[in-house]
């Protein structure tokens, strides 16, 4: 059995374990933000993931780095119950162990059996469907009506008053290079009881904590672990944030966010910045109702502080929810005489301080919620890079956040969609798809994905697409307006000498756009453009362009990855937008072609000897699992065998061309999530200097044979490990 199967197993065990037949997760991963989503209105895993060493993301940001940004969140509304006795309910709140089945403050439940729907709008997706809204989408309803999980007999602790909600969720991430680093919550609240409910709010919980999981292991040292995050809100935006503080700082240089996008309900649309919420009883509008966001944070399950204390039952939840630290006096002059009469603290410097918060989001109130109303919602999780200003663990608003600042307002404009003005209202030229109603959630779009082949070769990999880019029309200005290609490559040793970041690794190595419209270089694709197209069996892709890089080592693994990048649109004041190269990046490894004649081209190992290590290796994260060692010169399918030079038997490797590297740890650690994106020259196969029975070898000398299942002949050599 391959050994990463292992993980695969732990991971359906864990899901059994839990009892609960309804649950459903999985990670978005079309945009370069791995966030963990639940059918039940959770988000992240509490590293569940980590600590039964399966390791999934929680939510990791950017993908593959090991930067985690959240050990779980999720939903609350709450609300006045035919306007008397508060009713909240809750998907997730303040549990040392995250979710499971029955525990308090999971009050929301699915029908056993139901799942997380996939959608996708990419034509070749098999999950492509016309209503899908984003390249990935998951879609749940669950409903907190159930005081006992469906399909067991397990009672929802403390949940003895459900409001009578029914929830239909749904997330949208994409993966442009615009928009690759957040993922939005579109919630629509149904209440299906025979009650109504006045001043109605709608938050987002959540207890983020930003480490680097490759330096500390998840939940290393206990509290310690998670107490390092520095918290605050930005006003303006709507948006809590979290940072490292005191963490893995220099190796965390990221934000976690969420933020509010908008609100509708059968009053109208709802955002603090243009509000219209109406009379419930009038349909006039009020002009003292004021529907706001409010922001609170609290020491995670701790009820003994003033200000930043637990909220341990549904009013405290409630009041949580319908007031915030930024409506305090203090919030932004802390000193003020109303302040030092009053607090007399200042919130947001206490905020910065390192510790380990929950955050709570909240909008409202909404008016006169009445059996069969809906109430929309939507929030961001979004996250950002910080900018380097040479203090990794500061808090600068101007300088740091520049770019989380610019990531919210990408996310906004995702969400306002065709209302452009952002004023809740279809105004005259704004209804592109012509259904007389706001289309949200609509981005500009570069051209589409280049559909892309890559060919590695010994000290060369040869990269072949498509030019299915050159058809795509923009939804927006609904132009062909494709311009050229851009053809990278990742840095050496990017995967093991720090954090691995594709968007901070990859180096443009060509670039390639139409001639004669007196944009960008002129250069034309002649020099790319075969005269004939290419075909590989089993593939049904026409390709038209190759690009050949050479002088790269063999046994090194290189990222790359074409893109498409169109015009850009002057009179809307948008840039040129280029499409994302992690839809279609490969991890290359240069090498020996399937070998035809072992006489003339003999097998051998490198490295040879193999010293402590190899610098592939890595020194940030190494495990002794994850050494690698490469037998090249190897026909096209042929078995391996290794022995001590006493001839006891060590390991033995089944290889073919299509080896993925999937059989050793390295790959899992160092390469690419999905396996058939780490591509081999067909002659060369990895091993990880471990027996059969996954012991440790000892130094020495070692022998090995090679037999060609194909022709019957057969090679021995020999190769030494110096430790």
């Amino acid at each position: 059995m391959p050994k990463y199967l292992l993980s695969l197993i732990s991971i359906a065990f864990a899901i059994t374990a839990t009892g609960q037949t309804s649950f459903d997760q999985r990670i978005t991963n079309s945009s370069n933000v791995r966030l963990t989503v639940t059918n039940l209105g959770t988000f992240g895993n509490a590293f569940r993931g980590y600590r039964d060493g399966t390791g999934d993301a929680s939510c990791e940001y950017p993908a593959g780095s090991g930067i985690e940004h959240l050990f779980e969140s999720g939903i609350w509304i709450g609300g006045l119950e035919n306007g008397g006795n508060v009713r909240v309910s809750t998907s997730a709140y303040d549990a040392p162990q995250g979710y499971a089945p029955g525990r308090s403050g999971f009050e929301f439940t699915a029908e056993p059996g139901s799942s997380l729907e996939l959608r996708s709008s990419l034509l070749d997706n098999p999950n492509f469907t016309p209503d899908a809204v984003s390249h990935q989408d998951f879609v749940a309803n669950f409903t907190d009506e159930n005081i006992v999980v469906p399909g067991t007999s397990i009672p929802i602790q403390n949940h003895i008053n459900p409001m009578g909600i029914e929830v239909t969720m749904e997330t949208f991430n994409w993966n442009y290079r615009f928009s690759d680093f957040f993922v939005i919550v579109n919630l629509t609240f149904k209440n299906v009881s025979q009650n109504y409910y006045d001043d109605v709010y709608a938050a987002l919980w959540t207890n983020t904590v930003v480490r680097n999981i490759n330096i500390t292991p998840a939940g290393a040292g206990g509290s310690a672990f998670y107490s390092q995050g520095g918290n605050g809100f930005i006003d303006s935006l709507n948006l809590a944030y979290c940072f490292d503080a005191t963490g893995d700082v220099g190796f965390t240089d990221s934000y976690i966010s969420q933020k509010f996008l908008g609100a509708q309900d059968k009053y109208g649309f709802h955002h603090p910045d243009i509000d219209s919420a109406y009379n419930s009883v009038t349909g006039q509008m009020e002009l003292d109702v004021d529907n706001s966001v409010h922001y609170n944070s609290w020491i995670f399950n701790n009820s003994s502080q003033a200000i930043f204390f637990f909220p341990q039952d549904d009013n405290q939840r409630y009041q949580k929810m319908a007031s915030g630290l930024n409506d305090n006096p203090c919030w932004n002059d802390p000193a003020s005489q109303a302040c030092q009469q009053g607090a007399g603290v200042d919130i947001q410097d206490l905020l910065e301080g390192s510790g380990n918060r929950s955050d709570l989001v909240s909008v409202g109130p909404f008016r006169r919620f009445e059996p069969g109303d809906e109430i929309n919602v939507s929030f961001a999780f979004v996250l950002a890079k910080k900018k380097d200003d040479g203090n990794p663990n500061a808090d600068n608003t101007t300088a740091q956040k520049e770019i989380l600042v610019s990531n919210a307002e990408w996310a906004q404009t995702a969400y306002n969609g065709e209302d452009v003005n952002f004023n809740g209202l279809l105004d005259a030229d704004e209804d592109k798809d012509g259904d007389g109603e706001i289309t949200r959630f609509i981005l500009p779009s570069p051209p589409e994905t280049p559909r892309t082949r890559v060919v590695p070769g010994e000290n060369q990999i040869e990269i072949y697409w498509s030019d299915n880019s050159e058809r795509s029309v923009d939804p927006i200005t609904q132009k062909l307006d494709f311009e050229g290609y851009r053809v990278y490559l990742s840095r050496l040793g990017f995967d093991v000498t720090g954090t691995p970041d594709l968007a901070r690794d990859f180096i443009l190595v060509g670039q390639y756009d139409q001639a004669g419209n007196d944009l960008f270089y002129e250069t034309g694709f002649e020099s790319i453009r075969l005269d004939e197209p290419v075909f590989f069996e089993g593939d049904t892709t026409t390709y038209r362009y190759k690009y050949v890089i050479e002088n790269v080592q063999n046994g090194w693994q290189n990222a790359v990855a074409v893109t498409a990048f169109d015009q850009g649109n002057p009179e809307s004041n948008l840039e040129s937008l280029e499409s994302s190269f992690l839809a279609n990046d490969f991890r290359a490894f240069a090498g020996t072609p399937a070998n035809e004649d072992m006489e003339a081209n003999e097998p051998f190992v490198y490295p040879n000897p193999y010293y402590a290590g190899a610098s592939w290796e890595g020194q940030s994260n190494f495990q002794e699992e994850s050494r690698k060692l490469v037998f090249a010169n190897l026909p096209e399918r042929c078995i391996i065998r290794i022995y001590t030079s006493a001839g006891d038997f060590i390991d033995q490797i089944e290889h073919d061309a299509n080896y993925d590297g999937s059989d050793i740890r390295w790959y899992q650690t160092f390469g690419s999530e999905n396996p058939e994106e780490n591509v081999f020259s067909g002659g060369e196969h990895a091993w990880d200097l471990l027996s059969s029975e996954f012991q440790i070898i000892a130094r020495g000398l070692y022998m090995f044979s090679v037999e060609d299942l194909d022709t019957g002949e057969s090679y021995t050599g020999q190769f030494v490990i110096i430790k």
